[in-house]
């Protein structure tokens, strides 16, 4: 009896193995075929939303206050941050310096956190407009 135990648990043993090495054996490749325009239209298109005027967006307000300081806070923003657009807009009776146009609030908190740095100011807020 314990010989037919002991077989059956070898037996069951050498089955599961078996097939355990046949699930785990799966190997593939993918090759993908396009148009090799198709990533300078998804390019493009990033690059349209990006300046997309959209009530939905999140903007960086870096200064407020008269327009000679204004126009100051804009071109230090413009020689230290190229990658985001500096906005001078009016806002009775004063000159605000908007920057940015982002679409997620998490992509907003990661420029403000490099801003920040240089304009402890700034803040995020969605424009009325």
């Amino acid at each position: 009896m314990k010989s037919l135990n002991l077989k059956m648990n070898t037996l069951s043993l050498f089955c599961f193995l078996l097939t355990a090495n046949y699930c785990f054996a799966q190997q593939g490749t993918v090759t993908i075929n396009q148009d090799k325009k198709i990533t300078t239209l998804v390019e493009t298109k990033k690059e349209m939303n990006k300046n997309e005027p959209d009530s939905d967006r999140y903007k960086i307000q870096i200064y407020n206050g008269d327009r000679s300081s204004a126009e100051s806070a804009q071109r230090n923003f413009n020689s230290n941050f190229s990658d985001w657009k500096a906005t001078l807009e009016y806002e009775p009776p004063n000159f605000k310096i908007w920057a940015g146009n982002f679409r997620t609030r998490l992509e907003a908190d990661r420029a403000l956190k490099k801003i920040k740095n240089k304009f402890p100011a700034a803040f995020i807020f969605k424009p009325k407009k």
